[in-house]
């Protein structure tokens, strides 16, 4: 998750998701690693195109950028949309 402080979204889905993040299915297929969006990335991750804005959750596999999700669009959406990229991100058995 790339945030930045006075991101009103970000503190929109730091109180109606991330409380209960880490104990959904979605949680533990992709845990959170917070990025602060005008730091340097860490070494090796590796995205597909810059990150422009916040929240903006990307997902990646290895360090590798395998889907994102930009912005926060509310609770109602964003489990469904965060499960669909997961989906479509995992390897098939």
């Amino acid at each position: 998750m790339f945030e930045q402080p006075g991101c009103v979204y970000c503190d929109r889905w730091n109180t109606e998701i991330a409380p209960q993040y880490p104990l959904t299915d979605e949680g533990k297929a992709a845990p959170v690693r917070r990025l602060q969006l005008r730091e340097p990335l860490p070494p090796g991750l590796e995205l597909a195109r810059p990150v422009t804005f916040t929240p903006t959750f990307v997902l990646t596999a290895d360090d590798v950028e395998a889907g994102r999700l930009e912005g926060y669009p509310g609770e109602d959406f964003f489990w469904p949309l965060l499960a669909g990229l997961i989906a479509v991100a995992e390897p098939a058995p």
